[in-house]
């Protein structure tokens, strides 16, 4: 679903720290550029290469900034939190055009291990600080994705709608089109849409398997209400490791996105600016 009233996310953040050099090790993994000078200059030349590619929305580098990828330092979390929002506002000034910073929210544990979503009570305390870390720190939305069951997404989304900020929430599915737990996307939709979350939506699947599920959400949530979609160019094989689709190919991820009946469009692992770049020029009707 290509078209003028399509929002561009950015790519990968942590795929693409790694082409570049930086140590992207367990368990900080992309938060590791946070801790020093030479990280932070690569991130934020990394965020800068997205908006010269067309992004309108810089995803910050927060996908691990939180208490429990930190071994519960709390003031490592808030801090780290911040460098990351304050990296992407700095390439967006340096820009120079307008831009949003979404904040990433990730699942407190392993995004694939739907069965280690820790008990509420843990979910409820650790969303709260790193949401509200978050906020702190100036971002213009958040972003919770990679989802792997309903009930951690939940807990997340009722945390964020409250802040004021726009809440978008986003799940990772297996290749028949569910959340890795199991549990329907329409299931999931009747309980997030009446928190007041302001897009729906699925990523971090290979590229080639998004349209089904975002097909559901789209008989679910109606033909307005905004879906997003950002995929990978290939997935994880226990026996081989990470295994490339075409879609490493940004003409082939084109033309994946291009079955997406979604509004906001972008990449998730491994995808790189130039996927982005033509993203955009699929929009704007050139190759």
């Amino acid at each position: 679903m290509m078209n003028v009233e399509l929002l561009l996310l950015d790519g990968a953040t942590g795929t693409e720290l790694n082409r570049r050099g930086v140590d992207t090790g367990l368990p900080m993994w992309s938060a590791n550029a946070l801790t020093t000078d030479a990280g932070l200059n690569v991130l934020r030349q990394i965020h800068l290469d997205y908006l010269n590619a067309g992004a309108d929305i810089l995803t910050a580098n927060t996908f691990r900034t939180h208490r429990r990828a930190l071994a519960g330092e709390a003031h490592a979390a808030r801090e780290l939190s911040r460098r990351a929002v304050a990296t992407a506002q700095e390439a967006v000034a340096e820009f120079g055009q307008p831009a949003q910073v979404a904040g990433s929210v990730a699942p407190l544990e392993d995004c694939y291990r739907h069965d280690l979503v820790p008990p509420d009570d843990e979910c409820r305390a650790e969303h709260s600080e790193r949401i509200q870390h978050l906020v702190e720190a100036g971002v213009d939305l958040l972003l919770i994705e990679t989802m792997n069951s309903i009930r951690e997404a939940v807990i997340a989304a009722e945390l964020a709608t409250i802040t004021g900020r726009p809440t978008w929430v986003s799940f990772v599915c297996d290749c028949e089109g569910r959340i890795l737990s199991g549990e329907s996307l329409a299931v999931a939709a009747g309980v997030l849409l009446p928190l007041g979350v302001k897009a729906l939506g699925v990523n971090c699947g290979p590229a080639h398997t998004l349209a089904k599920p975002l097909a559901e959400l789209r008989a679910v949530c109606g033909p307005d209400f905004p879906l997003i979609a950002y995929g990978n160019i290939g997935y994880a094989d226990e026996a081989q490791g990470w295994i490339n689709t075409d879609a490493v190919n940004p003409d082939c991820y084109l033309q994946y996105a291009q079955t997406w009946p979604a509004q906001i469009v972008g990449g998730c692992c491994g995808t790189t600016p130039e996927h982005i770049r033509k993203l955009r020029a699929g929009r704007n009707g050139t190759t």
